[in-house]
């Protein structure tokens, strides 16, 4: 390969020449060079923005020079420089849960601008955008042969209008692919085929151009693909709609923590094992809202699959990305998933030229570090109820008891019948073992691994409990080759480990209903069911309403923990059961090793398999051909949907913003604690007919079996912002021990959240939310904000926010405000029966503090002091928009 650079402009442009051909880049050791500042020591997750600073301030975009020399000054000041930015991202790629609502709102923005006397075609994606159908498929069926068709087949029941209106959308808008149901998860398909390290593309000049791959998405695990080197991460499909049209994603200059990995991983040990531990020490740093960078000669040791099981899991540890910069690996993982060799050679030489090759000699500065030994890994579960809750699995055991003690108190052993079954349940045992979601289905030595178990398992004579509902789920087609051509989905079959779909499942709350004797036997003994997967999320509520502690886990132990049925369990130590003979079997007995992983992997685990699996991967099945559209520009709202309607948000929209005005006499709708997630705002999966949703869909003739999900749902606001606050396992202290979406109406009864909404805008009175720390972690649905929004919210006051939920709330026009000087809502005496005026917004700044009173109960009034949490200067736009898509419709209407 001949590399070459020479400078084609005085500024920042040179040419790259690849084995002869000619590209055009923007070179950061020639930005040096001019002056601009010492950007040697930059980490190269820090290196792929200022490429885009440069890359846009030379086209003539909103960035200065000195934005580009803030640069210089992160590495001067030792790692930070917290100056305000606008980065512009390549692309955008989105997920069907999240991406119905985002279209909803762009066809919706259609006719507002018409509505304004703008042309609608306007609106329309600048940016290339994918949309991946993944989160619709539910688990209904498992354990036979049959369940995958008829899993797809009810999907496709459940959703027609759903998929109908996205086919709509991608004849309607340019730069607009849908990858159809059934081919994989969108953040596997995304690093296995749509990711590319370095892109390329002609500018207006007809000149070919290298830049880095970056991207935003609609979901919070969009960072796996960190781990080839390409910089994207999660935002709310508000944020990634104005992406999408044009508008410049507002951040300040990240701090990078450096997280050096050394040693090898041991023998018995995985990938999941591994990235418990990282989740668990990033937590405990905290890194909310900085990019953290991994380096060190172990990553020599990492193969890529376990980096992006890693970088998958940065909403779980908190920060926006978890980067690994471009080496020899990030070359073989492209070459042997079937990219292109041109690409290849593409992706070394600009990687060499500006500063982003990872070798010996990588030591950039970091605003901090953290080091571990991967050589010290054991295996691990995660669990009860977070993903840092880190569990060596010698304890486990020990940990669930102690958690049924001080969590659930409930007491061990209670046995309670199972109607027509010769068992009984009791606390501790698993009722769902799910391989599934996209941070280990996307890992091939973890998925050979579950089925090398399997395997073992089944020689032996081992089964699947029978009360436990086991599924497998990929994340890809590609998986299922590898497999099959092992053998190995054959011995997952005898264990119960049918392939059930391709898609997130169990994960994203589709776990589907368990056996109805089991249910009730659960009820009726007040049980702690468990559930165990190889998922990233296990907040409360989300698995199944069914289970009330959800454990993660690697694919081999989440077969091991089917075979032996609970949690109380030492399984290092104890039988999992017993071979034909009636001798025990103990995990290392059925546990392979390392060499035989590595073996069929490098076997199985081919370039042709996903050259052959993604050669037509955006024309679907003989069901998604079938699906008729129309070629319209604007939507034609169909008025009986159950699932798409058109928003509230830009009807009857004044052409001209207003003006951010105090907050007077507002009422407060909930008091929330620690750790609220945007699962507990807005939940996902399903829901019953005597929820404000259920009762909605019965009075328009929907059957309770055919709901489908909150998730499913989500382009319809009718649903929606009734289900918002209605996770069952929300807790609002304005009420004592009452579980679910449940709060006090203006009279001062308890009834539904939704239900003293309504009340209070009926009376024209503003609402408030209190909340504890961490206030919005997890999944970046924007739904989370939207339904905050229609609720009449007009702040959120809480100790601390996670990074995407503060950005949505903003994009949606409810402010965000943190307490200071030590004040909490416990400190306060917060008991939701107070009056709340926030003053000084008329002229407020970024992160200005603003004086609040609080009126009590009793009367009194004390004031004090709040950190407003609009971050940047556009934000205040924003607000005084009522929204992101609100300024940029009235931007569009003013252009046209």
């Amino acid at each position: 390969m001949t590399v070459t650079v020479g400078t084609d402009t005085a500024k920042t442009r040179q040419t790259l020449s690849v084995g002869g051909k000619s590209i055009d880049y923007y070179s950061i050791p020639a930005a040096q060079a001019a002056g601009l500042g010492d950007f040697s020591c930059l980490p190269a997750a820090l290196k792929v923005v200022l490429e885009n600073l440069l890359r846009f301030e030379d086209e003539g975009f909103s960035v200065s020079v000195d934005d580009i020399k803030a640069f210089g000054d992160w590495a001067k000041n030792g790692g930070t420089n917290p100056r305000e930015i606008a980065y512009r991202p390549a692309r955008v790629l989105m997920q069907d849960f999240t991406g119905v609502p985002a279209v909803v709102d762009l066809a919706a923005m259609r006719d507002g601008l018409k509505a304004l006397g703008g042309d609608p075609e306007q609106i329309n994606p600048l940016n290339p955008v994918d949309l991946v159908i993944d989160h619709s498929v539910m688990i209904d069926e498992f354990g036979n042969p049959r369940a995958f068709q008829m899993n797809v087949d009810r999907e496709y029941e459940r959703n027609m209008e759903r998929y109908t209106f996205l086919k709509w959308g991608q004849s309607a808008f340019n730069n607009f692919r849908v990858v159809p149901p059934g081919t994989g998860i969108c953040h596997q398909v995304n690093l296995e085929y749509l990711a590319q390290t370095i892109w390329s593309d002609v500018d207006q000049n007809g000149v070919e151009v290298a830049y880095p791959d970056t991207l935003v998405g609609t979901d919070s695990h969009t960072t796996m693909v960190n781990g080839m080197a390409v910089l994207g991460w999660g935002v709310g499909g508000i944020e990634a709609e104005a992406a999408m049209l044009g508008q410049p994603i507002s951040m300040l200059i990240p701090e990078v923590i450096g997280f050096e990995l050394t040693g090898t991983m041991v023998e018995g040990t995985t990938g999941t094992d591994l990235v418990l531990k990282v989740v668990e020490m990033l937590r405990a740093k905290g890194v909310v809202g900085k990019f953290v960078e991994f380096y060190g000669e172990g990553l020599d040791r990492l193969p890529l699959a376990d980096r992006a099981t890693i970088a998958n899991m940065a909403p779980e540890y908190g920060a926006t990305c978890g980067f690994f910069p471009i080496d020899g690996e990030t070359l073989r993982y492209m070459r042997n998933t079937g990219r292109d060799e041109a690409r290849i050679a593409l992706v070394e030489a600009y990687a060499r030229a500006n500063g982003m090759w990872r070798d010996a000699d990588y030591a950039p500065i970091y605003t901090d570090t953290l080091h571990l030994d991967m050589g010290t890994i054991v295996p691990a579960i995660s669990g009860p109820k977070r993903p840092q809750d880190y569990v060596a699995l010698t304890e486990a055991k020990a940990a669930f008891r102690r958690e049924m003690e001080e969590t659930f108190k409930r007491p061990m052993g209670k046995q309670v019948p199972v109607a027509g079954e010769d068992y009984t349940m009791e606390s501790g045992k698993v009722v769902i073992a799910s391989i599934t979601s996209c941070t280990n289905t996307s890992n091939p030595y973890v998925m050979i691994g579950a089925g090398l178990v399997a395997r073992k398992a089944a020689a032996l004579g081992l089964d699947r409990k029978p009360w436990v509902k086991t599924s497998l789920a990929p994340g890809s087609q590609v998986v299922s080759a590898y497999l099959e051509a092992a053998g190995l989905q054959e011995d997952l079959d005898k264990i119960g480990f049918n392939l059930v779909g391709y898609g997130c499942t169990t994960c994203i709350g589709n776990s589907g209903p368990i056996q109805t004797e089991i249910s009730q036997a659960i009820a009726q003994g007040d049980l702690v069911a468990t559930s165990v997967l190889s998922g990233n999320r296990n907040f409360e509520g989300r698995i199944s309403p069914d289970v009330r502690a959800n454990y993660l886990a690697s694919p081999p132990l989440v077969v091991a923990y089917a075979l032996a049925g609970t949690l109380d369990i030492d399984l290092t130590s104890e039988p999992l059961g017993q071979d034909q003979a009636g001798n025990p079997v103990y995990l290392k007995d059925i546990w392979p090793s390392t060499q035989e992983i590595a073996e069929l992997v490098e076997k199985t685990v081919t370039r042709e398999a996903f050259q052959a699996k993604y050669a037509d991967v955006f024309k679907g099945d003989a069901k998604w051909q079938s699906v008729q559209t129309t070629d319209q520009k604007t939507y034609d709202w169909p008025p009986a949907s159950t699932y798409v309607q058109n928003p509230p948000y830009f009807q009857n929209m004044s052409p001209e913003p207003g003006t951010i005005t105090s907050i007077e006499g507002a009422k407060v709708l909930l008091v929330l604690g620690d750790m609220i997630t945007t699962d507990h705002i807005s939940p996902a999966g399903s829901f019953k007919e005597t929820t404000p949703a259920g009762q909605y869909l019965i009075e328009r003739q929907v059957a309770p079996r055919e709901f489908n999900s909150y998730g499913s749902r989500r382009g319809n606001h009718e649903v929606m912002m009734r289900g918002t606050f209605a996770n069952i396992r929300i807790k609002n202290e304005m009420l004592d021990g009452v579980e679910g979406g449940y709060t006090l109406g203006p009279d001062g009864a308890q009834t539904s959240v939704f239900d003293a909404s309504m009340a209070y805008q009926a009376q024209g009175t503003p609402l408030v939310i209190f909340g504890g720390e961490q206030y919005g972690a997890g999944s970046s649905r924007d739904w989370a904000a939207k339904g905050t929004a229609l609720l009449g919210v007009k702040a959120v006051i809480a100790e601390s926010f996670e990074r995407i939920h503060r950005s949505n709330l903003v994009g949606m026009g409810v402010i965000p405000f943190e307490f200071t000087g030590g004040d909490t809502r416990k400190s306060l005496g917060i008991t939701g029966a107070e009056t709340v005026s926030i003053h000084g917004l008329e002229s407020v700044e970024p992160l200005q503090e603003v004086p609040c009173d609080i009126t009590f109960a009793d009367g009194t009034t004390k004031t004090i002091t709040l950190k407003c949490r609009i971050d940047t200067a556009p934000e205040i736009e924003y607000i005084e928009n009522g929204g992101v898509l609100h300024y940029v419709l009235r931007k569009l209407a003013k252009e046209s």
